[in-house]
């Protein structure tokens, strides 16, 4: 036997809402029709679905197999009904979303946390982590990515480039000198942010319009861009690390920015959303809003 589609729906909203309880509230159900309904699609397909615990729901791996589709099944469903209605118009229904951490901590929660304001009907599940997470696979709306987009499935919004930069705070630059040369680094303890795209240790300089790595070396490295510019500030070396991260230490004197024409490293943030003919008009007007305050800080990059 078929399963139901709104079974279907039924199960991807108590995956993404986490529980049954909510699904059976945004549904206007009591929460033993839900689970009724849930146990007769896993009678009909054959296999468990979900683990259910008193904290938390975890998918089984047919269940996982089976929300990536059923999620499509509701998407679909919601963009019928929306090309009727006009429904697509209406700002409400939530937004899940991942953003590095630096973008996150310096603008994005409080630009979302304002978004979510002016639009009460809409609520925001925003995660920080420094990883280029699986959009699809791991169920997110929108995700806001420094670096380059490979998948060819997503449809990525350039906002702005974001220039990284070397400083070190004036306490070391008087103990070991300042370097006048890339080629100096080599001479320097130089802190490692283990966390980037290219190596940790090749950092990237332009000379006459090419780039190219320098393997530099030092006795400290961390993941957290955060550990590496207090390590930076204290005096313990130099740090290369995005110009956003340190702006306000560079402008107060913290820290001095060391070879800035010579810098190479370069990356573009984008807004990454599924692909779709339509994208919901509330995940656009995020884009746009996220945006304007990137603009608001553009000097920051």
């Amino acid at each position: 036997m078929m399963p139901r589609t709104d079974d279907l729906i039924l199960f991807a909203q108590v995956i993404e809402l986490g529980s049954f309880s909510k699904a059976a509230e945004a549904n206007s159900l009591a929460n033993s029709v839900v689970s009724k309904r849930i146990a007769r699609l896993e009678e009909e397909l054959g296999s468990t679905l979900i683990h259910r615990t008193t904290r938390r729901l975890t998918l089984t791996e047919a269940g996982q197999v089976l929300y990536q589709r059923a999620r499509l099944v509701a998407q679909s469903a919601q963009e019928a009904f929306d090309a009727v209605t006009g429904y697509s118009q209406a700002l409400q229904g939530h937004i899940r979303m991942s953003v590095p951490t630096i973008s996150g901590e310096l603008l994005l929660a409080e630009a979302v946390a304002e978004f979510c304001e002016l639009h009460p009907a809409i609520s925001v599940d925003m995660s920080l982590e420094n990883r280029f997470v699986d959009l699809i696979g791991e169920g997110y709306d929108l995700v806001i990515r420094t670096g380059h987009l490979d998948d060819s499935s997503l449809i990525a919004r350039h906002i702005l480039d974001s220039r990284w930069t070397i400083c070190a705070a004036p306490a070391y630059i008087s103990r070991h000198g300042k370097p006048q040369a890339p080629e100096d680094l080599l001479q320097h303890n130089c802190l490692i942010y283990s966390y980037q795209e290219s190596g940790a240790r090749d950092w990237l300089f332009s000379r006459q319009g090419e780039i190219y790595p320098l393997r530099v070396s030092g006795h400290f490295s961390t993941d957290n861009a955060a550990a590496l510019r207090k390590a930076a500030i204290a005096g313990f070396g130099l740090a290369y690390v995005p110009r956003c991260l340190v702006y306000p230490d560079l402008q107060a004197g913290r820290l001095v920015e060391l070879l800035p024409r010579q810098v190479g490293k370069v990356l573009g943030i984008y807004a990454v959303y599924p692909y779709s003919r339509q994208p919901p008009r509330k995940i656009k007007l995020l884009i746009e809003h996220i945006r304007a305050r990137y603009m608001d800080i553009k000097h920051y990059f």
